[in-house]
């Protein structure tokens, strides 16, 4: 599990691509302190399991469904990528539950500056929207955001400085290609409410008999 707070910023140093898989090297410093074989990182959003490492590269495999779901295939040797190691049992909850799986990709359609922060707007399809809510939380490339607005079709949010100096968001244009992640807790309570909506009553006990025999 993570939290939507990007630690550092890597670069892809090689990428080796398969007929329907890749494999990953990324370059960083401040995430390799305690880095383990199999351990979980997000790359930009992603989370990916760590196969190899040295004490500033890991190397990670990427699955086709993961390449087919999420911009990871778009990077190129030098890109830059948004890492986070997943949240340690005693660490803070700075953002949201991020699980790193990610629901679709997005385009960002405008940028705009507001006073010292930045509005960015993304299209994302409706399969991903109807779990957006103004003021709700999602997960852009591994940040955590709060969520400003919402339309039909697209939705915005506000970039302070510092996530803006502390990711590759600030690098990315209109026309970019962004993973996203849905807040885990809408999609749980959907699933829940439609399942006991398929399930047959067990009791016959109804708020008409309650009122009928006065309660």
């Amino acid at each position: 599990m993570f939290t939507g707070i990007i630690e550092e910023t890597g670069t892809i140093q090689e990428i080796s691509r398969g007929a329907k898989s890749s494999r990953l090297k990324i370059q960083g410093s401040l995430i390799f302190d305690d880095l383990k074989l199999g351990d979980s990182v997000a790359v930009n959003g992603v989370c990916l399991t760590v196969a190899e490492y040295t004490k500033d590269t890991f190397t990670a495999d990427v699955m086709f469904e993961t390449l087919k779901r999420t911009s990871i295939g778009d990077l190129t040797i030098g890109s830059r990528v948004n890492l986070e190691r997943a949240m340690p049992a005693n660490g803070r909850f700075g953002g949201h539950i991020v699980s790193g799986h990610i629901d679709g990709t997005g385009t960002i359609i405008e940028i705009k500056k507001d006073d010292n922060a930045i509005l960015y707007t993304v299209r994302a399809p409706s399969d991903v929207m109807k779990y957006i809510v103004e003021k709700g939380s999602i997960a852009i490339d591994g940040i955590s955001l709060t969520i400003a607005r919402t339309t039909a079709e697209s939705f915005t949010v506000s970039i302070i400085p510092h996530t803006a100096k502390s990711t590759i968001l600030s690098e990315k244009a209109v026309g970019d290609i962004v993973n996203l992640e849905n807040d885990v807790i809408g999609k749980y309570v959907e699933k829940l409410m439609g399942y006991a909506n398929e399930v047959e009553p067990k009791s016959n006990l109804t708020r008409e008999f309650l009122a009928k025999h006065g309660f």
